[in-house]
Parts: structure tokens; sequence; C-alpha cells
């Protein structure tokens, strides 16, 4: 986590622990967990517009696919959870020994998994996925696997799809527009906005794992066709180079 984001994550943390102990590795602590941390995003002076969120039907369990530029992600995806409700999120093992953050995402239902260890991770998904059906959960996922703000969506690991498509449950593709006020290089932020939007689920009923590798482009390059429409909206807004 670079230095700028890990100062943006750290109040969560202190927020969150007292909140989550009460249901220990329930996902609706997330719900109520989010009504206290959305104030860091004022704090660090981001803008959340949340678009499509209409598309969200809380009987339905969806695999979500998100891109993934930065920790910074988390505030807006606690500015959608009162929305999505029930949603847990898949994460790297490392953020669970994150201090207090790390053991309140655990408390909270979160899922973490090691990916140099392949065989667990395919087991913690497979369970995870199991009550996402049963709870009528939606499971995060960032499945281009890493943090990734250079203007673009990386490929696709395709686990996320693998797991849709053996469930036969929909796609809920997600888009944050460009990090623009984030820069890597030097590992600062300014204020800035950042536009969500939620794209129609995509059904997976009938699919089988033949059609892995079509479902997989789909739904990336929709995702990126919005990446570069809301990107450019945001450009207009702040009269900036994107």
């Amino acid at each position: 986590m670079r230095a700028s984001e890990r100062h943006a994550s750290l109040p969560l943390g202190h927020v969150l622990l007292p909140v989550v102990l009460l249901y220990p590795r329930d996902v609706t602590n997330l719900i109520v967990a989010s009504r206290f941390c959305r104030y860091a995003s004022h704090i660090v002076g981001i803008e959340w517009e949340l678009r499509g969120l209409e598309n969200w039907d809380n009987e339905q369990s969806y695999i979500v696919i998100s891109n993934h530029q930065s920790s910074l992600d988390i505030l807006g995806m606690f500015e959608m959870w009162p929305r999505m409700k029930r949603c847990t999120v898949v994460a790297k093992r490392p953020l669970m020994f994150a201090g207090a953050f790390g053991f309140g995402a655990w408390l909270s239902g979160l899922v973490f998994i090691d990916r140099l260890k392949t065989e667990k991770a395919r087991l913690l998904m497979k369970q995870a996925t199991a009550r996402v059906i049963q709870e009528k959960t939606k499971l995060w996922v960032f499945p281009e696997g890493a943090r990734y703000n250079k203007g673009c969506i990386q490929p696709f690991k395709k686990g996320a799809f693998y797991l849709a498509i053996d469930a036969q449950i929909p796609i809920m593709p997600v888009v944050f527009s460009q990090y623009y006020f984030l820069d890597s290089e030097t590992k600062t932020f300014e204020p800035g906005k950042v536009v969500i939007t939620t794209l129609p689920p995509i059904p997976t009923k009938g699919m089988t794992r033949d059609d892995l590798e079509a479902l997989s482009d789909v739904v990336r390059h929709q995702m990126i066709d919005v990446f570069n429409e809301s990107s450019k909206d945001l450009a207009k807004q702040k009269k900036i180079a994107i």
C-alpha cells in the first residue's frame, strides 16, 4: 500500500473495528461500517459519482468484476455498500495483517487468498461462491490481479469467470474511472473526483467453460468502453487532460 493511500486507510481501521466485533465474519458489518467510514473520502478530498445503481438487485447473487487502480478503491466501495447490501470482497492475504484495518476486514467476512497457493485459493473461492448462492450475497473480485493506475484496464485473470460459469450466476461489471489525481511515481494524490459505473448484469445461465474466453473478453471490452467514456466525462468537467 502506497504511503498516501495508507494515510487514507488508517482511520478506517479504527472506526471499523468496534463496529464489526459484535457480529464477527458477517458481511452485513460492511453496511454499518460504511456509514462511519465514508467520512474518510471527505478528509482526503475525493468525490464519488455513482452511476447505474438501478442495476443492483438485492435478491440476486452476483460475481462482481471491477477494475483495480488503488487501495483507495475501498473508499468508493464504502459509498456503494448501502446499495449493494450483502457483498464481500476477495483480497490478497497480506491485507489481513494490515493492523486494525486488516483485522476489521477479516471480521467483516472478506475472503483473503494467497495467490501463490493456487489450490488453497481455489478452494476458498469455491467456498465463498457457495456462500454467495446460499445467502444471496455478492462476491467482489478484482480480476486484473494487481493495482494498475496507468489509464487502462489490464487483461483479466480467469478465476472469477470460472466461478460465475460453474455457479451459473450473473457477472456484475463495475468500473472506476481513471484516478487522474493519483500520481504513482511521486506516491501522492490531490483532491479529485471518481465516477463508479455499475453495468447491467451479464447472465451465465447455460454457459460452460468453453464459453469462458468469450465471456471474459465481452466483460473486459464493455468495461474498457465505460472506463474511457467516464474518464473523458471527468476530463470535461474538470478541464484536465486524461
